[in-house]
C-alpha cells in the first residue's frame, strides 16, 4: 500500500496541470454551491429576524379621522375605539383571539431620584405579552397580571434599556419610578431587540384610563388570528373587518384613513415568499454549479485514462493484474476528489463567516424601524457534505467506467494506442 501511495505521488507531481484541473473543479463546484447557499439562509434569516420579537399572525387597528362623508355624517369625524371593540371583534370574527387594547403615552420622561429616561408609556392587559413576544428572564420579576388590570395598581415593567439608564446596576424590582408625577412600583424588567430610541414601558391598561385616558378611547387594538394560511385568506379579513367596524362607527368600508390596519401575518406571507423565491433559484444555480462540477471531473478524468492506457497495456505486460491497476486509478481519484473537496469546503465556509461577520449581528439595526437584511448565512452540514460526497462519487465512476475498459484492452493493443 505504501508503495501505490509512492507511485500515485509522483504520478500527480508529473502531472501537475492536469491534478489542479481536477481539483479545481471539484474545488469550485463544492465553495460555489456553500456559498450561494449561505447568501440564500443569510436573507431569509434576515428577513426571519425582523419578526424575532412578535408574533407573526397578528393584527394592529388605530384610530383616524373620516376622510368621507357617510350617511349624511361628515368627513373629518374621529373614529375612537373603545371597550366595546374587544367583545364586539370576537363575536364577529372566529379568526380572532387574544384582543389586547393599547393606550400610548409619549413626551415625559421616566425618572428615578436624579437619573432618567426617555420611553413611551402603555397600558396594556396580559395577552399583549403574546403578541410582542415579551421576554421576561429568570430573576427580573413577572409581566402585568389580572389582578393588576382588576385592581388598578400602580405598576410597571420597565424595557431593559430604561431600567439601566435608571437603576445602573442596582436592581430596580420593588423601586419606584416618577412619570408625568405619578409613582409606580417596579415589579419586571423584560427583554427584546428593540433598538428603538424611545422603548415601552407597561402599565395594565384600566390604570392608563384612570389616568390619561378617560373619555379618549383606544390608542391601538391588536389581536392574534388562528387559521389565515395564505394572502387571500389574509386580505378578505381585512376587507371584511373593515366593513364591520364601518358598520360599528359609521364609516365607509373604503375609507382607509377612518381605522388604519397594519397586518403582520399578511406581510410576513409576502416576505416568506419573496425568500422563498430566493432559495429557490440560489439552489437552481447552486445545482448548475455542482452539475458542472460533475462535468468538468468527468472530462478530465475521461482524457486522464485514455492518456494512460499505454501506461496500463505495460504494467499487465509486466504481470499487474486489472484490480491492481483499477486500485491504483480509484485511489488516486479519490485522493485527489477528498483533498479539494475539503479545500472547497473550507473555503466556502471561511467566505460565508466572512460575510456574516460584515454583514450580520454585528451590524445591527440603531432604531425599531431598520431592518436586517441579512445575518447567520449559514449551511447545514449534511447539504454541505452531501454534496462533498456527490462529487466524489462522481469523480470515482468517472474514473472507474473508462479505467475498467482500458484495463480490459489486451497488452499489445494496449501498447499501440496513441
Amino acid at each position: 500500500m505504501f508503495d501505490d501511495f509512492q507511485e500515485i505521488f509522483s504520478t500527480l507531481r508529473k502531472n501537475k496541470l492536469r491534478t489542479f484541473l481536477t481539483g479545481f473543479s471539484m474545488a469550485w463546484g463544492i465553495f460555489m454551491l456553500i456559498v450561494l447557499l449561505g447568501a440564500g439562509n443569510g436573507i431569509r434569516n434576515g428577513i426571519l429576524f425582523n419578526f424575532a420579537d412578535m408574533a407573526t399572525n397578528f393584527v394592529k387597528l388605530w384610530p383616524g379621522r373620516t376622510a368621507q362623508p357617510y350617511e349624511g355624517l361628515q368627513a373629518g369625524r374621529r373614529v375612537k375605539l373603545d371597550s366595546t371593540e374587544r367583545p364586539f371583534l370576537e363575536e364577529q370574527f372566529n379568526q380572532v383571539y387574544n384582543v389586547s387594547p393599547l393606550i400610548s403615552r409619549r413626551g415625559p420622561n421616566f425618572y428615578h431620584g436624579d437619573d432618567y429616561a426617555p420611553g413611551v408609556l402603555q397600558g396594556v392587559l396580559p395577552g399583549y405579552q403574546n403578541v410582542e413576544a415579551v421576554e421576561i428572564r429568570a430573576g427580573n420579576g413577572r409581566f402585568i397580571n389580572e389582578a393588576d388590570i382588576q385592581q388598578a395598581r400602580k405598576v410597571i415593567v420597565l424595557h431593559s434599556r430604561t431600567a439601566g439608564l435608571l437603576f445602573k446596576d442596582k436592581n430596580p424590582l420593588g423601586a419606584y419610578i416618577n412619570y408625568d408625577k405619578v409613582m409606580y412600583k417596579v415589579v419586571g424588567v423584560y427583554h427584546d431587540s428593540n433598538m428603538s430610541q424611545n422603548p415601552n414601558s407597561c402599565i395594565p391598561l384600566t390604570t392608563a384610563q384612570l389616568i390619561y385616558n378617560p373619555e379618549n378611547g383606544y390608542s391601538q387594538v391588536a389581536m392574534l388570528l388562528d387559521g389565515l394560511e395564505t394572502k387571500a385568506q389574509n386580505e378578505s379579513f381585512e376587507t371584511d373587518i373593515r366593513a364591520a367596524l364601518g358598520r360599528k362607527h359609521r364609516f365607509d368600508k373604503e375609507d382607509r384613513s377612518a381605522v388604519y390596519l397594519y397586518n403582520v401575518a399578511r406581510e410576513f406571507l409576502q416576505f416568506k415568499g419573496i425568500f422563498n423565491g430566493i432559495t429557490l433559484f440560489v439552489w437552481i444555480i447552486g445545482l448548475g454549479t455542482l452539475i458542472a462540477g460533475v462535468v468538468g471531473i468527468s472530462n478530465i478524468m475521461l482524457i486522464t485514462v485514455k492518456e494512460r492506457t499505454k501506461e496500463f497495456g505495460i504494467r499487465k505486460a509486466i504481470g499487474a493484474t486489472p484490480g491492481t491497476i483499477l486500485r491504483l486509478v480509484m485511489t488516486e481519484c479519490l485522493m485527489i476528489t477528498a483533498f479539494f473537496g475539503y479545500i472547497g469546503m473550507l473555503a466556502g465556509i471561511g467566505v460565508t463567516e466572512l460575510l456574516n461577520h460584515v454583514m450580520g449581528p454585528a451590524q445591527a439595526p440603531t432604531s425599531q424601524e431598520d431592518l436586517v437584511l441579512f445575518t447567520n448565512p449559514t449551511v447545514e452540514p449534511y447539504i454541505i457534505l452531501t454534496a462533498t460526497l456527490v462529487l466524489i462519487i462522481a469523480g470515482l465512476l468517472a474514473g472507474y467506467l473508462p479505467a475498467r475498459r482500458a484495463v480490459q484492452v489486451k497488452p499489445i493493443e494496449a501498447l499501440r494506442y496513441e
